[in-house]
C-alpha cells in the first residue's frame, strides 16, 4: 500500500511539473512599463549560456581543434552555408545576425524542453522557454523586418521602394501587405509550433502513462531545432530578396 501511495505521489509531482499555466504572467514594473519577468529571466539564462560557451571556446583556440572548438566551427560553417544559400555572395555581414537568431531560438526551444523550469515557483505564472511567449516571437520577427528594410535601403537607397509598384502600380497595396505579413507569419509560425508541442505533451501526460509522452518529448527536441532553422532560413531569404529586388 505504501509503495502504491508513493508511486501515485511521484506521478502527481511529475504531472504538476508538466502542467502549463495559460494566461498568467509574473510582472515587473520598470518605470511606466510592465514586463513579463519570467520571459526576461529565461532569456537572460539563454543569453548567459551562449556567452559563456563562446568565451570558453575562444579563450584557447587551437590550430587542430578539439571537440568543443570543432563543434562550434561546425555550427558556424552551417550558419554561413544557410546565409550564403539564401542571401548570395554578399552574405558576409549578415552571418552574425542570422547566427544570433538561429542560436537564440534553438537554445531557447531546447531549454524549454530540457530544463526543469517549472520546479522554480513564481508568485504568478511559470518559467518556460522564451519563445513560448508571443512577445518574444514578435520581437524576433520585427528585428527581421527591420533588417529586411535596412538591407534593401542600404544597397539601393530610395530606389528600393520602386519594387512596390512593379510590375504594375496596381499591385501597390498587395506588395505593401506582403511586407506586413512576413513578420506576422514568422512570429505566429514559431510561437504556434512551440506552444502546440508543449500542449501535446501535457495532454498525453494527463491521459496515458509517462512511457508514451517521453518519446514525444524527444520528437519535440527535433522539431524545436527545425523551427529555429526555418526561422533563420526565412529571415535570410527575406534579406536576400530585399537586396535582389524581386519577389
Amino acid at each position: 500500500m505504501n509503495v502504491l501511495l508513493c508511486s501515485i505521489n511521484t506521478l502527481k509531482r511529475l504531472y504538476d511539473i508538466s502542467a502549463v499555466e495559460v494566461g498568467q504572467h509574473f510582472y515587473w514594473q520598470i518605470g511606466s512599463f510592465q514586463v513579463h519577468a519570467q520571459v526576461l529571466i529565461t532569456s537572460w539564462v539563454v543569453i548567459a549560456l551562449l556567452l559563456v560557451s563562446a568565451i570558453l571556446i575562444i579563450r584557447n583556440l587551437q590550430t587542430i581543434p578539439a571537440f568543443g572548438q570543432n563543434f562550434f566551427e561546425y555550427v558556424l560553417e552551417f550558419i554561413r552555408d544557410v546565409s550564403k544559400t539564401q542571401i548570395g555572395e554578399e552574405y558576409g555581414p549578415w552571418v552574425p545576425f542570422i547566427g544570433t537568431l538561429f542560436l537564440f531560438i534553438f537554445v531557447s526551444n531546447w531549454s524549454g524542453a530540457l530544463l526543469p523550469w517549472k520546479i522554480i515557483q513564481l508568485p504568478h505564472g511559470e518559467l518556460a522557454a522564451p519563445t513560448n511567449d508571443i512577445n518574444t516571437t514578435v520581437a524576433l520577427a520585427l528585428l527581421t523586418s527591420i533588417a529586411y528594410f535596412y538591407a534593401g535601403l542600404s544597397k539601393k537607397g530610395l530606389a528600393y521602394f520602386n519594387k512596390y509598384i512593379q510590375p504594375t502600380p496596381i499591385l501597390l497595396p498587395i506588395n505593401i501587405l506582403e511586407d506586413f505579413t512576413k513578420p506576422l507569419s514568422l512570429s505566429f509560425r514559431l510561437f504556434g509550433n512551440i506552444l502546440a508541442d508543449e500542449l501535446v505533451v501535457v495532454v498525453l501526460v494527463s491521459l496515458v502513462p509517462l512511457v508514451v509522452p517521453i518519446p514525444v518529448m524527444f520528437l519535440g527536441l527535433f522539431t524545436s531545432g527545425i523551427q529555429a532553422l526555418i526561422f533563420a532560413t526565412l529571415a535570410a531569404a527575406y534579406i536576400g530578396e530585399s537586396m535582389e529586388g524581386h519577389h
